[in-house]
C-alpha cells in the first residue's frame, strides 16, 4: 500500500503549482502531484523542467532524488493525504465574465476522494466568494471539509524565492481552517496575515488589478510622450532616476499575458458599472499593440502585411529577462 502523502498539489506541473511542491518538498514534506497533462507529468519525471524557474532544475532533480515528491495523472492520489492545494484559477467565458463551471466539475470529481475533515487550500486567483462557495459545495456531497483561499503572489521565474520571503495571506472563516492553513505555510518561515477568505480573494485582485493599472498609465504615458515626437525613454530614465517617489513607474510594454486583464474582468464583474478605471486601463494595454502598428505604418506602409511583434511580459522593473511568444498582428487590423 502507498504510504501517506503529507499533501497534494492539484494542478502541480504548472508555473504556481510546481514551484509550490518543489518548494514543500524541500522542507521535508511528502507532497503529491496531481494534474491531467501528462506530457509535462513525463518531463518532470524525468527532472525536466517544463518552463523557465530560476533554480527550478537543480531543486526538482533534488526533490525527486529525495523520494519526497510523486507525480500522477489520477484522481486516487488525494486519497492518500488530508490536505490538497488546487491550483485552479477562475476563468472567463466569452463575455468577459467569471465562471465557477470548473470548480463545480473538480469539487464533483476529488469531494468522493477526500478523507473526512481534510483541508482544501485554493491557490489561484478566484472570484470572490469562490472559497465560500467551495465549502458549501464541498459539505453538500461528501463529509465535512476545511477550506482555505491562500493566494499565490509570485512573479514567474522568482517564485522559488518569493514563497520562503513573501508574507503569506491565510484566507480563512473558521478558527480550525487557519489554524490548519497557517501550521501549512509556517513551514517556509515567513509572515502569516489572517484575513476572511472574501477580503483575501478581494486583496489578491486588487494586488494585480493595481499592477495591470500602472501598466496602463505607463503605456498611457508612452502615447503622450511618443505622439509629442519625444524620446520616452530619456522621460522615463529623468523620471525615476534617483528619485523614489517614481521608482516604480513601470516601463511600457506588453502587459502581463492575459492573467492580469482576466482578474481586471473579474474585478469588474464584481462591481458592475463601478470600474471605469479597470476599463480604460484595458483598452490602453490591450490597445497598445494596434498603436505599434500604426505608428509603423505611418513611416511606412504595411498594407498587405502580417507584421510579428515580440513582447516583453514583464511585470515590472527588473523583470525584463521573461518574454511572451510573438503575436501575429494583420497590418490592416488597427
Amino acid at each position: 500500500m502507498n504510504p501517506d502523502l503529507d499533501l497534494v498539489v492539484v494542478g502541480g506541473c504548472g508555473h504556481v503549482g510546481l514551484p509550490l511542491a518543489m518548494s514543500f518538498a524541500d522542507v521535508g514534506c511528502r507532497v503529491g502531484i496531481y494534474d491531467t497533462d501528462e506530457d509535462k507529468i513525463n518531463h518532470v519525471r524525468r527532472g525536466q523542467m517544463p518552463f523557465r524557474e530560476r533554480g527550478a532544475d537543480e531543486l526538482l532533480l533534488k526533490t525527486l532524488a529525495s523520494g519526497r515528491l510523486e507525480l500522477s495523472n489520477r484522481a486516487e492520489i488525494v486519497e492518500r493525504t488530508t490536505v490538497v492545494v488546487m491550483v485552479i484559477g477562475t476563468p472567463i467565458d466569452e463575455f468577459m465574465n467569471p465562471s465557477t463551471r470548473v470548480f463545480e466539475k473538480v469539487v464533483d470529481e476529488l469531494g468522493p476522494r477526500l478523507r473526512p475533515h481534510s483541508l482544501v487550500v485554493l491557490r489561484s486567483t478566484v472570484y470572490p466568494g469562490t472559497t465560500a462557495f467551495v465549502k458549501r459545495r464541498f459539505q453538500q456531497r461528501t463529509a465535512d471539509i476545511e477550506v482555505a483561499f491562500c493566494p499565490e503572489r509570485i512573479a514567474e521565474g522568482y517564485a522559488l524565492e518569493e514563497i520562503r520571503t513573501l508574507p503569506q495571506i491565510i484566507g480563512a472563516d473558521d478558527d480550525a481552517a487557519f489554524d490548519r492553513a497557517s501550521a501549512l505555510f509556517e513551514k517556509f518561515d515567513v509572515e502569516i496575515i489572517r484575513t476572511t477568505s472574501e477580503e483575501a480573494e478581494l486583496a489578491k485582485l486588487l494586488t494585480n488589478t493595481w499592477r495591470y493599472m500602472k501598466f496602463a498609465i505607463a503605456n498611457q504615458f508612452f502615447q503622450i510622450v511618443h505622439r509629442a515626437g519625444q524620446d520616452h525613454s530619456r522621460v522615463l530614465h529623468a523620471i525615476r532616476h534617483n528619485y523614489p517617489r517614481a521608482a516604480d513607474l513601470p516601463a511600457p510594454g506588453f502587459a502581463a499575458g492575459p492573467c492580469l486583464l482576466k482578474d481586471v474582468m473579474q474585478l469588474a464583474a464584481f462591481t458592475p458599472d463601478h470600474f471605469p478605471m479597470g476599463h480604460s486601463a484595458m483598452l490602453v494595454n490591450e490597445g497598445l499593440p494596434a498603436y505599434v502598428i500604426d505608428m509603423i505604418d505611418h513611416r511606412q506602409s504595411l498594407e498587405g502585411r502580417t507584421v510579428g511583434i515580440l513582447g516583453n511580459r514583464a511585470e515590472g522593473i527588473g523583470r525584463a529577462d521573461r518574454r511572451r511568444p510573438a503575436q501575429d498582428v494583420p497590418a490592416d487590423r488597427r
